[in-house]
């Protein structure tokens, strides 16, 4: 098997259907307001994670190769590790695509890179969102799925559904 390289530079030489996460959701919003939703902290504190562990640090410079950090903080009222990256292709309305890592390690999970694909295709006045997530390692995979990262995934989406009703 030829190694594929990821658009964090890494080399894996483990296929990327082993190792990838899609989430697609539709919303009763336009594209630029999830989108918006994406790129500004004041909304990412109110939806982005699962419903008990809110983003209660969230900076972001929304560039190209600009940088974003976000921190969790859960029930215990301890916030988590930070983690976050670099964003690496921003198309408005559209589509955003970033790296993601944590930024020291954590106990449990294999380390890496993991890159996200955030994508807007609107139409009738909805938008369907599909968030890819491409991690650096099978091993990574099934580290963050067996921690909740999907669920979590989801529980927020169902916050930004919420979200968006306030943003029109």
């Amino acid at each position: 098997m030829a190694a594929q390289e990821n658009p964090a530079g890494k080399t894996s030489h483990e296929p990327e259907s082993l190792r990838e996460l899609a989430i697609t959701r539709v919303f009763e919003a336009p594209a630029r307001l999830v989108y918006e939703a994406w790129t500004r902290p004041e909304h990412i504190k109110k939806w982005f994670g699962p419903l008990t562990y809110p983003v209660t640090m969230a900076d972001m410079d929304f560039r190209v190769g600009g940088t974003w950090r976000f921190a969790m903080t859960g029930p215990s009222g301890v916030q988590n590790t930070p983690f976050g990256g670099q964003y690496l292709e921003i198309v408005p309305n559209r589509k955003i695509v970033f790296t993601n890592a944590f930024e020291k390690p954590e106990p449990g999970i294999t380390p890496g890179t993991m890159v996200m694909t955030v994508t807007f295709e609107e139409k009738d006045g909805k938008t369907t969102q599909v968030w890819h997530t491409l991690f650096e390692s099978i091993a990574q995979y099934k580290d963050h799925i067996g921690h909740g990262m999907e669920a979590g995934a989801n529980s927020g989406l169902d916050q930004l559904a919420d979200l968006l009703k306030t943003m029109r």
